[in-house]
């Protein structure tokens, strides 16, 4: 498949930015903002389905092909809560009503329970009816501290811990973290499903 441009299914200028990174200067990204106000409501129960419906919305208004993501956070101990609705777990508050909302959760869990995963669902369709959207999957494996920590990131990032680098998420240099991160994962499946690897 060779794109040349393609929609972002979010008015995120910082997830526009890191898209356009990730997929070099060979595809034009360009925001639904530019084509629509509306935001699809997420009716999926699933990461993949949300992918597909905001893509499949984003290449109506927009007429091109579309890219969109879905992500979140997925703890074991809470069979894969707080999953698609991570955004919105503690009901408005944002990220520091979530997180209180998630320590309390787990507050009796010990280390050895606390496994968790960021996971990012990618999906690419060429118009908005494609019958054989491109799906990627990125998952990121950590743990959730029982305290924040770190100041960089957003979301869960002060709550997850990174194996590998013996730190949270929130203390990664935010270049190690979109190396590491689900959603790097998942693009990095992306630009080989491209030919852009």
């Amino acid at each position: 498949m060779t794109l040349t441009q393609l929609v972002l299914a979010s008015h995120n200028a910082g997830k526009l930015k890191e898209l356009q990174a990730l997929l070099g200067d060979a595809v034009q990204v360009r925001s639904v903002g530019e084509f629509s106000d509306v935001e699809p409501e997420e009716t999926g129960l699933s990461f993949v389905e949300n992918a597909i419906l905001k893509a499949r919305h984003a290449a109506r208004v927009s007429g091109l092909p579309a890219l969109a993501d879905d992500s979140g956070l997925a703890v074991d101990a809470l069979g894969g809560a707080p999953g698609i609705y991570s955004a919105r777990y503690a009901g408005g508050g944002g990220d520091v009503a979530n997180n209180a909302k998630l320590l309390d959760a787990l507050r009796d869990v010990p280390d050895a329970e606390r496994g968790a995963r960021f996971v990012c669902a990618l999906a690419l369709v060429r118009h908005a009816e494609d019958p054989l959207p491109i799906l990627c999957e990125g998952l990121w494996h950590g743990r959730i501290l029982h305290a924040p920590r770190g100041a960089q990131g957003f979301g869960y990032d002060p709550l997850f811990w990174v194996p590998e680098c013996a730190c949270a998420s929130a203390e990664l240099a935010p270049a190690e973290k979109n190396r590491l991160s689900h959603r790097a994962r998942a693009m990095a499946q992306l630009r080989q499903r491209l030919g852009l690897a």
